[in-house]
């Protein structure tokens, strides 16, 4: 479990270091990876306008933004780990993150797995969907 200071993602940098950077300026982000820990991370804060920001806008499902922040206040994030990671770098206009975001529901450790697919929209990293 990392220090209470550290970042929510699982990195060793404190949180105003790490995703708040991302989360203030989308554009800061520079591969898939960064963008897949800031978006672990504004789960774990119930940041649904980042969220929405950081998803495709032909996937973005904004109608759903306020049942996506009340679920990620309902449960208690435990960690991220990533898994594996296929293209997504800085030049790079396309990429895949696999992970496990692990959480706490009903006292029950519960996980998502999934193989999240990333491209580039208007220069910016964004998360399109999961990959089959």
């Amino acid at each position: 479990m990392t220090n209470t200071f550290n970042c929510a993602c699982g990195s060793s940098e404190r949180y105003r270091e790490c995703c708040q950077v991302y989360h203030q300026d989308i554009s800061k982000v520079e591969t898939a990876q960064q963008l897949m820990h800031s978006r672990y991370t504004a789960f774990t804060k119930a940041m649904g306008n980042y969220l929405m920001n950081s998803h495709h806008s032909t996937t973005r499902p904004l109608s759903e933004k306020k049942a996506i922040v009340n679920w990620a206040k309902s449960v208690k994030w435990h960690r991220l780990e990533i898994l594996n990671v296929t293209k997504g770098q800085k030049q790079d206009t396309e990429g895949t993150v696999e992970f496990k975001a692990y959480f706490f529901e009903n006292d029950k450790l519960e996980f998502i797995h999934e193989n999240s697919q990333f491209v580039k929209e208007n220069g910016n990293w964004m998360y399109l969907g999961f990959v089959g």
